[in-house]
């Protein structure tokens, strides 16, 4: 699998998330987060690190999705796509649904750089 590399502020070559990434607010980040990756995220979750986002990796992301513990118990999820005018907020209790909610939401997002599937008949 190949990977980006961009140049950061320091001039030094670092290496980027291929399609998206997962970023909380105690610092912690993983590229192209799996379905186990985001419920270990979630699971991370507490009352002063209380909310991810995942997004492109890119400059103007045009989508997003934020996971965010709720005070009364549970979650809160947000799903933004500006390419198909998507807004939704939910809530749940299930780490395992979300997790598995938020992988199969993001698989259907646009990625300019990742390749088109294609289907041979023989």
């Amino acid at each position: 699998m190949l990977t980006a590399t961009r140049v950061g502020s320091e001039g030094k070559a670092t290496v980027g998330a291929q399609y998206y990434g997962a970023d909380s607010e105690n610092g912690d980040r993983i590229d192209d987060p799996s379905e186990d990756a985001l419920f270990m995220m979630i699971s991370d979750l507490n009352d002063s690190d209380n909310t991810f986002v995942v997004q492109p990796d890119e400059d103007d992301p045009v989508w997003f999705a934020s996971v965010a513990v709720l005070d009364e118990g549970g979650y809160e999820i947000i799903r933004r796509d500006t390419t198909r005018n998507e807004h939704e907020v939910t809530t749940a209790t299930s780490v395992n649904d979300i997790a598995r909610d938020l992988t199969i939401w993001m698989a259907a997002r646009d990625f300019p750089r990742r390749p088109t599937s294609q289907v041979s008949e023989f």
